[in-house]
């Protein structure tokens, strides 16, 4: 009599948790880039505080300070404006 009811169920159950992980994975992916950002910022005070000026560019972080940008999972914008004043960072993330 219900058959088709439990075919039904199964298929929406099915896209509900297709959905709820969707939202899981973007949610990891902007906690990532968060992350990302602001251990460059922190990179960024940890050079202004040991050596009176900020890093010039990435690489200057990535020697002296051990940060580790994966390139291929991370766009990273880095425009430094003078040596006394704390760069403008942006991370994205990048798309396949």
């Amino acid at each position: 009599m219900f058959a088709w009811l439990l075919p039904l169920v199964f298929v929406i159950a099915a896209v509900c948790f297709a959905t709820a992980l969707d939202s899981l994975d973007q949610g990891r992916e902007a906690e990532s880039v968060r992350q990302l950002e602001q251990t460059l910022r922190r990179g960024c005070v940890a050079c202004y505080a040991a050596e009176g000026f900020y890093p010039p560019d990435l690489e200057y972080l990535e020697e002296h300070y051990g940060i580790q940008i994966e390139d291929s999972g991370y766009i990273v914008r880095y425009m430094t404006f003078g040596e006394n004043l704390m760069p403008d960072i942006t991370v994205l993330e990048r798309t396949q």
